[in-house]
């Protein structure tokens, strides 16, 4: 998985990235706010750890970027102590937040717990796996393309809300995708046509959401 680690401390970042490079995770480094939205626009980044302050860009004003444009988890890093800046942080969607001072394995292992996701998501009668990438309707694979899976896993990581095609297309083709919005729309038909009815919802003039999970 790709990891975005965005501090001004240099020998942070160098001691992170052995830790995480230790693990299997490819790192990029950014010294600055600007610099960290520039890797995120270029690269998919599965989790973003900002510092609160940062030289160019807040990490605050990163982290809301981020999750303007993407799913990306997000932890935010900082050595301020007020619980108000914390409720801040969390409230623009930031996903965790450790204070500074931290030994480099709590904070592995706190990352580690946010990108762990449950292998099989249910409802109604399909599966998706979202380690083998594969959509099946009644234990049956339904061969879906790599777009139809990225939208399953879209809504999944997004239940309970109404995604717009802009958010759409950000998500799943980028956001420096400059085609039709309702390239969304057809590819949503072509995925219903394999799931069926009933498991993602139209909104007219608004956009598409997953029903809720079956118990």
């Amino acid at each position: 998985m790709n990891v975005l680690i965005a501090d001004d401390e240099k020998d942070m970042l160098k001691i992170l990235k052995v830790y995480f490079e230790r693990e299997g995770f490819h790192v990029f480094q950014a010294e600055d706010g600007e610099e960290a939205l520039t890797i995120f626009h270029s690269n998919k980044i599965d989790l973003a750890i900002l510092d609160w302050m940062m030289p160019e860009i807040s990490g605050l004003n990163v982290c809301k970027e981020i999750k303007s444009k993407s799913d990306t988890k997000v932890l935010m890093l900082t050595a301020k102590s007020e619980n108000d800046d914390e409720f801040k942080a969390l409230t623009i969607g930031a996903d965790d937040f450790v204070r500074k001072p931290f030994h480099p394995g709590v904070l592995l292992a706190r990352a580690k717990k946010l990108l762990r996701k449950e292998k099989i998501f249910h409802i109604k009668d399909i599966s998706v796996d979202l380690e083998a990438k594969k959509i099946y309707k009644n234990d049956k694979d339904l061969n879906g393309t790599k777009t139809e899976f990225e939208l399953m896993r879209c809504f999944i990581n997004h239940k309970g809300s109404i995604l717009t095609r802009k958010k759409l297309l950000d998500i799943v083709w980028g956001f420096d995708y400059f085609g039709e919005e309702r390239t969304v729309d057809t590819h949503i038909r072509r995925l219903r046509e394999k799931i069926g009815e009933g498991v993602i919802t139209t909104h007219r003039g608004l956009g598409y959401s997953l029903e809720e999970e079956d118990e």
